[in-house]
C-alpha cells in the first residue's frame, strides 16, 4: 500500500482488507463499471499509476469543471487498485444516475480493436466488485446492483443500451457491453470471486437516520458490548433485524445500534428531471438543490403535499416514488 498525490494504491488483497474496515455514511446500492478510454494501455508503463491518476483528476477538474476526480476507484492493467473521489461523495460518472453509486474506472480502451484486457486486471475487477457488493450488503450480483454506463441514456434513464449514449465500458469489455454479455461473462466472474452463488441479503426491515453526532455500532445488542465502529450525524442505515429497541445494521455481521438516537425514514426515487428541492413546504420557498430523475432520497416527514428529505429540504410528493 502506498499513498501519493492524495491517492492510495493497493494490491487486490490490500484493498480487500482496507474496504472491510472503512465507514461510509452514504447509502450505496450499485457499482458502476466504466473504461477510461483514455489513458490507454499504451500510456501505462507499469510504474506510473499515480501520475495517470493525477492526470485524470486534473482533466476532470480543469477541463470538466468538476470538484474532484470523477471515479471512486481506478483498476490498472496490472490489477492494482487506486482510490479517487471519497466514497462518502457521489461520483461524477453517469449523468442522472450517480446517487447511491460506486464508480469504478478500468484503465484502458475496451472498445473492439482497442486494448485487450490482461487477466490480472479482469480478475481484479471481479474481486473488487464482489468485495463492494459484500461490504455494503448489496446482495446477489445482478444487473440491478452492477451497471454499465452504456445501459443509460443521456438523461440517466436505464434502457440497457437501447439509447446508450456511450459504449463504455467498451464493446469488447469482458465479453461485450450488452446485457446478455454481462450475464454470460461478467456475472459468473463476480460470483466466483464471492465464492459461488449467494442466496442474497436478509431483507431490509426499515431504514433509519442517525440523529446523534456519533452513534456507536456494537458487536451485540447490548449497551456494554464492544464498539466495532461509529457512524455520524445524518447517516442512513439499513436495518435487517429488530431486537428490544436494538437494530442490526449489517446483513452479514453482528453489528447493532440502539434506536434512541435514530428515527425511521422511507426511501424514495425522484421521478422527474430537474426536480426542485426547496427550503420549505411550498412553491414560495427558495430552491436549495436540483435533483435528477433516478436520484435516491429519504423521506423524513410530510407537511400537506410536501415531503421533507432533510433539514430545510422539501420536495412535492408528485415528484417522488416512495418504495413500498
Amino acid at each position: 500500500m502506498e499513498t501519493k498525490y492524495g491517492f492510495t494504491k493497493f494490491s487486490v488483497q490490500e484493498f480487500l482488507s482496507w474496504i472491510g474496515g472503512i465507514s461510509v455514511a452514504r447509502t450505496l446500492d450499485r457499482v458502476q463499471q466504466h473504461h477510461t478510454w483514455k489513458p490507454r494501455y499504451s500510456g501505462f508503463g507499469g510504474n506510473n499509476h499515480f501520475e495517470l491518476q493525477r492526470s485524470m483528476k486534473r482533466h476532470h477538474v480543469d477541463t470538466n469543471g468538476w470538484s474532484d476526480i470523477g471515479q471512486h476507484f481506478t483498476i490498472f492493467p496490472d490489477g492494482t487498485v487506486m482510490t479517487g473521489r471519497p466514497l462518502n461523495r457521489s461520483p461524477a460518472c453517469i449523468y442522472g444516475a450517480n446517487s447511491g453509486a460506486v464508480c469504478i474506472e478500468n484503465l484502458g480502451n475496451f472498445d473492439a480493436g482497442g486494448d485487450v484486457m490482461l487477466d490480472e486486471q479482469k480478475q481484479a475487477i471481479f474481486r473488487v466488485t464482489a468485495a463492494l457488493l459484500e461490504r455494503f450488503g448489496l446482495g446477489e450480483p445482478s444487473e440491478d446492483n452492477i451497471v454499465y454506463h452504456h445501459w443509460y441514456d443521456s438523461n440517466g434513464n436505464k434502457k440497457f443500451g437501447v439509447d446508450g449514449v456511450k459504449s463504455c465500458p467498451g464493446t469488447a469489455f469482458i465479453g461485450g457491453n450488452k446485457l446478455p454479455d454481462f450475464k454470460e461473462h461478467f456475472l459468473p466472474g463476480v460470483r466466483a470471486a464471492l465464492g459461488g452463488a449467494r442466496s442474497g441479503p436478509v431483507g431490509v426491515v426499515k431504514w433509519i437516520h442517525v440523529d446523534a453526532d456519533w452513534l456507536p455500532i456494537r458487536a451485540e445488542a447490548a449497551s456494554d458490548a464492544k464498539i466495532v465502529d461509529r457512524v455520524g450525524l445524518g447517516a442512513i442505515l439499513r436495518v435487517f433485524e429488530e431486537r428490544d429497541r436494538w437494530y442490526r445494521v449489517s446483513n452479514s455481521k453482528s453489528h447493532w445500534v440502539y434506536s434512541r438516537n435514530t428515527h425511521p425514514v422511507r426511501r424514495a426515487t425522484v421521478n422527474t428531471i430537474d426536480t426542485n428541492c426547496r427550503t420549505g413546504p411550498g412553491m414560495q420557498f427558495d430552491i436549495v438543490e436540483v435533483y435528477n430523475k433516478g436520484d435516491r432520497v429519504f423521506v423524513h416527514g410530510r407537511r400537506g403535499n410536501w415531503l421533507s428529505i432533510g433539514p430545510d429540504q422539501w420536495i412535492h410528493e408528485t415528484l417522488l416514488d416512495i418504495d413500498a
